[in-house]
């Protein structure tokens, strides 16, 4: 074993929500509703270097927007954060880690958090499905390697888009991002009763 593989490391030093938001804009009206508004979850991850040697601040937002027909029922928004500490790893495995290791870690905080606003807005929550980071980040690594080759055209992609993006903004250092579509049991539905 080499020296280097002896000493890497990788710590959580902080878990915290970095921001956080709540709009229900046509409240109290809109508990009314007897519709089953569309949701659309939306998922992204950076990360980037902090002036201490060794430590990434990794976030994760997360933003849940619900719409019966043009109408907003509730947008929330979550920016779930964390302090890795990564030492002792070439830059390729330390971006791999980010990309995959620190969104792994922050997720079931994200999940909770969205989950908990939800109720005390007064909706049924929505639980965050487990996403594979793993996948996502190596399909950003080659579109970047696609990208740096000469004569390719850049093209700049969208963390919105239907499949796993990335955002290269940080040194390649950025992990997935990711858009789902879905009904959302409302009124009477399948969990019963009115809002």
């Amino acid at each position: 074993m080499s020296e280097q593989q002896q000493q890497a490391q990788f710590g959580i030093e902080k878990i915290y929500i970095k921001d956080l938001s709540l709009e229900i804009p046509n409240a109290p009206q809109i508990f009314l509703e007897r519709e089953n508004p569309q949701i659309e979850i939306s998922v992204h991850n950076a990360a980037t270097p902090l002036e201490q040697a060794g430590l990434f601040e990794g976030v994760m937002t997360v933003t849940v927007t619900a719409k019966l027909a043009e109408k907003t029922v509730f947008l929330i928004e979550v920016a779930q954060a964390g302090i890795f500490q990564i030492v002792g790893l070439p830059p390729q495995e330390t971006d791999a880690v980010l990309g995959i290791m620190c969104p792994n870690t922050l997720l079931p905080y994200a999940r909770e958090a969205v989950a908990s606003l939800m109720a005390r807005a007064g909706f049924p929550p929505v639980l965050l499905q487990h996403m594979n980071f793993e996948a996502a980040h190596e399909s950003a690594r080659r579109r970047c390697r696609r990208s740096r080759r000469p004569g390719a055209a850049r093209r700049r992609t969208d963390a919105s888009g239907d499949d796993a993006r990335a955002d290269h903004r940080n040194a390649g250092r950025a992990g997935a991002g990711r858009r789902l579509r879905r009904g959302f049991p409302f009124g009477g539905g399948a969990r019963g009763g009115a809002l």
